[in-house]
């Protein structure tokens, strides 16, 4: 399942396509947020244990710095599904305009 990311700033950006193996949109999400985190490296310049070939990175910095770790506010949005909001605790679905 895909998730797309899209980090929210002063500027909002896309910021990865996750190929996430799961069929659970849960799972999913959680894969997702969890695989654009930089806890032990880079998981946008792929360095260290938080490189992922399921990873697709869409956004890059020309200073050559990595991309930020998702956060609180950022939107995960499912293939062909809902969008989600990254919460304090877990995901809420973004409600339609």
């Amino acid at each position: 399942m895909k998730v797309y990311i899209t980090h929210k700033s002063t500027i909002d950006y896309g910021a990865a396509i996750v190929n996430a193996p799961c069929t659970n949109v849960r799972d999913a999400l959680d894969y997702a947020y969890r695989w654009t985190q930089n806890i032990e490296g880079s998981w946008s310049n792929k360095v260290g244990s938080d490189a992922n070939i399921n990873v697709d990175v869409c956004h890059y910095h020309n200073s050559g710095h990595g991309v930020r770790s998702s956060m609180v506010g950022d939107e995960f949005a499912i293939e062909d599904g809902d969008t989600y909001i990254c919460a304090p605790f877990g995901f809420e679905k973004k409600e339609a305009i």
